[in-house]
């Protein structure tokens, strides 16, 4: 998916280098959410097929893949939500542009028709809504003080590494977390050593969901791709969902929320195996796009 932006005369000039940067990215994200969508149709075919192919497969085996077809459903399902959501984006960037250009050129004075007025009275109140929805983005930055996060502390070229650490602060101006990466040592004074606080924009940081809330959490299906703290580390690593187990939920064991999820690390090898990791619910986000390892 190619993505360009032009203009001539004064309209040209006028778009704003950030507006023209943020919708490139836009195009990028959403070029890369088609075809993460074509692998998992892909992954789905072939499970197709084999069902079709061998009627005769036990139940047992039955049973295993449709638990991974329907992860790949769900995957889909969500790779489709995120599709929206930044081809929705996308729309929102390009009327910004082209208002800029409006503004910016001499135009002929039109007649607006009564349609056209609604129109315009729906583009500002989802201007304004806009505005609300990033207050309530800062709102609950801020209410992160005291609170664990996944932060990316570092990044370079080759990979990014991401660590559990601590907010002390958040700047509403400057967007800004300020926050402490707490690594334990084996006593007070190396663990003193061992504190490093850092400033980081909100891109950076992922909240947890909360760890008596399973329900504040996202469902991550079977083949799912997340980042998770490793067992009995402060890091967060790739890891592939191989299953998830479920809590009870009243006396008559209706399975609800998720409890723990079984994953597959990235680069975990053990005797040629990725061995299946538990990992607590409130230890795992979504992944991140375009994350590095």
């Amino acid at each position: 998916m190619s993505s360009s932006v032009g203009g001539g005369g004064g309209g040209g000039a006028a778009l704003a280098g950030g507006d023209v940067a943020g919708l490139l990215d836009k195009a990028k994200e959403l070029d890369q959410l088609r075809k993460e969508q074509d692998d998992v149709a892909s992954e789905i075919n072939k499970i197709h097929k084999k069902i079709i192919s061998s009627p005769e497969m036990v139940d047992k085996s039955v049973d295993a893949m449709m638990a991974r077809l329907r992860g790949f459903y769900v995957q889909a399902r969500e790779l489709s939500e995120s599709e929206i959501s930044a081809s929705s984006a996308l729309v929102g960037l390009l009327d910004g542009l082209l208002q800029s250009g409006v503004s910016a050129a001499p135009r002929k004075k039109i007649e607006i028709s009564e349609q056209k007025k609604k129109r315009m009275k729906s583009d500002t109140d989802t201007t304004r809504f806009s505005s609300a929805s990033m207050r309530s983005q800062l709102d609950q930055a801020a209410n992160l003080k005291g609170e664990q996060v996944a932060a990316r502390v570092k990044s370079d070229d080759e990979k990014d590494e991401w660590f559990v650490v601590k907010v002390i602060h958040f700047d509403k101006e400057t967007k800004e977390f300020e926050v402490l990466d707490e690594e334990p040592g084996d006593d007070e004074e190396s663990a003193q050593k061992f504190e490093r606080k850092y400033k980081l924009p909100m891109s950076y940081i992922i909240p947890f969901p909360k760890k008596g809330d399973p329900s504040s959490a996202q469902d991550f299906g079977q083949g799912r791709q997340v980042l998770a703290v490793y067992p009995g580390t402060t890091a967060l690593y790739r890891a592939t969902v191989a299953s998830h187990r479920k809590r009870k939920s009243d006396e008559y064991v209706t399975y609800t929320s998720t409890s723990f999820y079984n994953l597959l690390f990235d680069d975990d090898e053990e005797d040629g195996n990725l061995p299946e990791r538990a990992v607590p619910f409130y230890r795992v986000v979504a992944l991140p796009e375009g994350h590095r390892q």
